[in-house]
This record gives C-alpha cells, structure tokens and sequence, in this order.
C-alpha cells in the first residue's frame, strides 16, 4: 500500500470545472490565503471513499501525500491520520499526535485545519493536563497553527471545558486575519451553545474591542435584541 496508488485513484475522480471552482472558493489567487494552493476537483465525499480502501496506509506514504502540492492529497492524508488516530492505542496515537505537529506547515488551508486538528490534537490533549502546545500555536506567525490553536478546542468545548477556548480566544483578541476572527466568533458561538454565561461573561468583558468580524460570528445566534446590544446598533 503506497502513496502513488492512492494518487492514482484520486486522479480518476478529478475535475477541471470543480477544480476552477474550489481554486476561487479558497482564495488561491495571488496575494491571497490560500496562494498556489492546486485543486483537481474532488469532493470531500468522494475523498473519504477512497480513504475506506487506503486507511491502513503507513505513516510514511502518508507523508508523502502531505508533502504534496495538490490540495485533494494532503487533505484525504489528513482524512486518513484522523481514521488511524480514532483506531489507535495511546502509543501510537502520540506518534500519530508528534506526526501532525512536526507537518503543520502542510496544513496549510482551513479546510485541513477544520477536519483534523480537533480530532486528533484535541482529542489526545483533552485529558491532559498540559496544554501548552496551543498557547504556543496561538501565537505563532504562521495563520494555520493559529487556527490549528483555537479549532483544536472545539474538542474541549464539546466535552464543556471552556477553559482553554476562552483564554486561546484572549490571546487571538486582535488577530488581524479574518479566518482567524471567523474561528474564534465560531468556537465562542459554541461555547454558548453549551454554557450561554460563559459567552456572555466573555463577550461582556471583550465586545468593545473585538474585531466585528469574530463579533458577528460568535453573536450569529443571539436574539435580535441581544446582536443589536453587542453591535452598538
């Protein structure tokens, strides 16, 4: 079971069309977010049934799809991490868990930060009692470990601790990147969806200040009333 043969049936599912499509939808023009990420047009769907028939694959062919320029590789390798991490015993869920973080730069477009890092960083970090490594992630120059940072949480909050969101969330505050303002309203938004005082509290101390933007998406469910406080309006 090699990487090239996974390639191989990724490529019978491309598309031109769709492939122009998800090349606008995320930002891959120049000066953008996504620059010189490539599609060939696969839908998450159809990527995941090819996951079925390559789950087992070794840590080093899935290495080899991360490591790749197309978008449809790295992610269904991402789809496979997370498959093997759900299926691991503790020892190799850390080597699955040293595995991501050592490829963080290949995690390179929010979709891959969406469908992986709170299944794998989240889920093996929630029990335990040093979460540093998000702090660290929060802070860093690279937009992807920063979302990597916020949406790792979601696992805690499904788990109602909200502990860590909110201060991750403190640290990103003024984050000048919109898809880091958009991570930070959803997993706040989350956080009420669970906990409303805790959002509250949150927002009560911070909605002065916080960029609309991570504002509107943490307030999406309020009533009409309460998004017209927060919005000053």
């Amino acid at each position: 079971m090699k990487a090239p043969n996974v390639i191989k049936d990724l490529e019978k599912q491309k598309d031109k069309k769709r492939a122009e499509a998800l090349s606008r939808f995320f930002k891959t023009g120049k000066g953008q977010y996504g620059e010189g990420d490539i599609f060939i047009g696969i839908t998450l769907p159809v990527q995941r049934e090819i996951v079925k028939k390559y789950r087992e694959l070794p840590l080093p062919e899935i290495q080899k799809l991360l490591k790749n320029k197309i978008h449809e590789y790295r992610s269904t390798a991402l789809c496979i991490l997370s498959y093997q991490y759900t299926k691991s015993d503790v020892k190799f869920k850390k080597k699955i868990v040293d595995f991501y973080l050592k490829n963080t730069k290949h995690i390179n477009n929010w979709d891959l930060v969406d469908i992986s890092c709170h299944k794998i960083l989240g889920d093996y970090f929630l029990n335990h009692q040093s979460k540093q490594i998000f702090y660290k992630l929060a802070k860093s120059k690279n937009l992807w470990e920063r979302r990597i940072a916020i949406i790792s949480t979601f696992e805690f909050i499904r788990n109602n601790k909200f502990n860590d969101s909110l201060k991750i969330s403190e640290i990103l505050l003024n984050d000048q990147e919109d898809l880091i303002q958009k991570a930070v309203g959803w997993m706040l938004r989350e956080i009420g969806k669970r906990n409303l005082k805790a959002e509250y509290d949150f927002l009560d101390r911070h909605f002065k200040v916080m960029p609309r933007t991570m504002l509107r998406y943490a307030i999406e469910k309020f009533s009409e009333d309460k998004r017209k406080y927060y919005m000053g309006k």
